[in-house]
């Protein structure tokens, strides 16, 4: 229990239903969907739409997402609602062009958006309540415009520079940032949506949608052909899990990359850090140096499922004991190999559990801050970036090729214990998110910590070198770290954000959410 003497976020108790996500709207609008009658998917995808109004610098309708839901005696499921390169694009074109990453800002960072068709197929097949009930609560925001949020403004004003063309026209206001409780509207979206809930998933991926976003992209010369978007489809997948002392971590499997999370908290269960204090140097160290290892192997290795190579490699207890004895528990090690795909920060993450006892873990994402910084001209769809997730090394697994599913960084996860799901939660923030996992995963097991203590705990992550250590930290432990041979900073953005909803023993749910966010737990 937290001390009330301090500031901070008690857990939201209910007994009917739970939302925990990172704006308080998209909360709402979950939870209103269950008390209608919805279930915990339907929550899930009225919820996160909404959040692209909110907060479009992080997630919307041009981006992708990945699931995980369990109800009853069921197995875990999973949904890849990710995208692909458009067939015409080939990362030899780009090496010949001299480059050595995807640009980031360009239209061949552009896959195609997956999170539309996803939904679709989920409100069909999962749902109860019918996709253009689902979608209308979106449509309504982005019609009538929503009140920007503290934290929506400080990404806004840290991303803005990236956006381009008819893009500034649509995520400016008058030319200019939003400031913090003005409305903001996307009426090009309300449209869009519009036609999804008459029409479906064709609405989107065919006709004057479909064209509109084309024609954007070619415009800026890009290889997408509407039969690209004709084609996209999310696939149905099966989980991938690990054991971390007495839970079980269920993660999707590649291309996202769930698989380093197991494999880090394979090696942290090496040592015992249940003696270390959860704040001191040596825990910060070795979960760094874990980080570093764990990453290095996806790195390897991680790639569109069709082209993964050594999955079982990953996940296997022999490879998480042997890189374990490469970490010297006094000094930093130098950082481990590096290629050249994009890894960033920005997502949204919704998880919901409903009287029924079903659980979603759902997260959805444009990539960088405003994607592709790229809008198209008419409606003003947003594009992500998760093509600069590939590398143009030749004959890397996760190389550039038509039609292929890049590297993700969004990962769902859920909890389980004696093969119950007792939890799903989400740790957003791009390359931190496996390393956010581990961590959520040690303070409750190891420091036996509540989900919302679980979450607030100050972070470190060492990342490409930098080690971010949050303020929360002390300075004497910041200058231990520097003396072992991390290069110390402190970032100006917090790291990452995180959801989660316990579901107890009693059948009480608890649900806890991120202060580095703007959004809440909500029940009823």
């Amino acid at each position: 229990m937290r001390d009330f003497h301090f500031p901070g976020r008690s857990s939201v108790l209910a007994t009917n239903g739970m939302c925990a996500t990172s704006h308080p709207l998209g909360a709402k609008t979950a939870i209103d969907i269950m008390e209608r009658g919805g279930n915990a998917m339907d929550a899930a995808i009225a919820g996160a739409l909404v959040l692209g109004i909110c907060e479009p610098q992080m997630t919307g309708i041009g981006g992708d997402c990945f699931v995980l839901w369990q109800q009853g005696d069921a197995d875990v499921q999973a949904l890849n609602g990710s995208g692909r390169a458009p067939a015409a694009l080939d990362a030899a074109e780009l090496r010949a062009q001299g480059e050595t990453v995807v640009p980031i800002q360009s239209p061949h960072s552009v896959t195609i958006p997956g999170a539309i068709d996803a939904f679709c197929h989920l409100a069909d097949t999962v749902g109860k309540l019918g996709l253009d009930t689902l979608l209308a609560p979106a449509i309504k925001a982005a019609e009538q415009g929503v009140p920007v949020a503290p934290r929506a403004a400080f990404d806004w004003r840290s991303d803005a520079h990236v956006l381009q063309g008819s893009a500034r026209d649509f995520y400016m206001i008058d030319g200019r940032l939003p400031r913090v409780g003005e409305i903001f509207r996307a009426p090009g979206q309300a449209e869009v949506l519009r036609r999804v809930a008459t029409s479906g998933r064709d609405a989107f991926y065919s006709g004057e949608i479909a064209e509109d976003m084309v024609n954007t992209l070619t415009g800026l010369g890009g290889r997408h052909t509407v039969d690209d978007f004709s084609a996209a489809a999310c696939t149905e997948t099966q989980p991938i899990s690990g054991t971390y002392k007495g839970i079980e971590i269920v993660e999707h499997p590649p291309n996202g990359h769930g698989a380093t999370a197991l494999l880090m908290m394979n090696i942290l269960a090496q040592f015992d850090l249940a003696s270390m204090g959860p704040l001191g140097t040596q825990r910060t160290h070795l979960e760094a140096e874990a980080a570093k290892l764990a990453y290095d192997s996806r790195n390897r290795f991680l790639a569109d499922a069709d082209y993964t190579t050594r999955l079982d490699h990953m996940l296997s207890m022999d490879t998480a004991k042997a890189l374990a004895a490469l970490i010297d528990p006094r000094k930093s090690i130098p950082n481990a190999t590096k290629i050249s795909e994009n890894v960033h920060k920005d997502t949204i993450y919704i998880t919901t559990v409903d009287r029924d006892g079903m659980s979603v873990s759902l997260i959805y994402s444009i990539f960088n801050g405003f994607g592709s910084g790229i809008a198209s001209e008419k409606f003003g769809i947003l594009l992500q970036n998760r093509g600069s997730g590939f590398t143009v090394e030749e004959g890397h697994p996760n190389e550039l090729k038509g039609g292929k599913r890049p590297m993700h960084t969004i990962i769902p996860g859920m909890l389980r214990r004696g093969g119950k799901v007792v939890m799903p939660f989400g740790v957003m923030g791009g390359a931190y998110q496996p390393n956010g996992h581990a961590r959520f995963a040690s303070n409750i097991e190891d420091f036996g910590m509540d989900p919302q203590s679980a979450i607030d705990l100050p972070r470190a992550f060492s990342d490409q070198g930098d080690m971010k250590v949050e303020r929360g930290y002390s300075d004497q432990v910041r200058q231990e770290l520097s003396e072992m041979g991390h290069k110390v900073s402190i970032p100006d953005t917090p790291i990452g954000g995180a959801q989660a909803i316990l579901i107890r023993d009693d059948g009480v749910l608890e649900g806890a959410s991120d202060p580095r966010k703007d959004g809440c737990a909500l029940g009823y």
